[in-house]
């Protein structure tokens, strides 16, 4: 049994969401095929329609299943350039974290941002069509972000792993 508290959340409330084996079977499930069918998901792990139905319901309103998604490839559709970006901030304080943070989620070419411990601050994965795209992106956004002291820029060379599956 695995006892999910949401975020923000203090584990005396009642709010917890206790997950048993038949959950993590459908979360497993759902992870590989969001598409899947209630009917073919309840099959595959012992229940009918509307029960495996409540169980989603249940972990949709807990906030443990986020919403559905389409998987692309990045090479169809020309977006194949993966750029990890470190960024160490020029000062700190909350505001001024808060303001880079919100800045990041207006641009469209960063796909995810971490904060860091270590030498930087924050972690970027952005993702282009080529360099000469990527050059465009420095300048006409990264670098405009707030308080941005350095960047320093790694290109993947090859993808060797990518998954969105948690380990459950």
């Amino acid at each position: 049994m695995l006892d999910i508290h949401p975020k923000n959340s203090n584990k005396d409330e009642t709010s917890s969401v206790k997950l048993d084996d038949l959950d993590l079977k459908i979360l497993r499930l759902l992870q590989q095929d969001s598409d899947i069918a209630i009917s073919d998901l309840g099959e595959h792990v012992g229940l009918s329609h509307t029960p495996c139905w409540r169980r989603i319901k249940k972990m949709q309103e807990a906030g443990i299943i986020l919403g559905n998604r389409s998987l692309l490839d990045a090479e169809k559709v020309r977006l194949d350039v993966s750029i990890f970006v470190f960024v160490k901030l020029d000062t700190h304080s909350a505001d001024v974290l808060d303001a880079f943070e919100n800045a990041t989620a207006t641009v469209p070419e960063i796909l995810q941002c971490y904060t860091m411990s270590g030498e930087f601050d924050y972690l970027l994965r952005v993702v282009v069509s080529s360099v000469r795209e990527y050059e465009k992106t420095v300048k006409g956004k990264l670098l405009k972000l707030p308080h941005v002291g350095t960047m320093n820029s790694h290109f993947a060379l090859n993808e060797v792993k990518n998954t969105t599956e948690l380990p459950l």
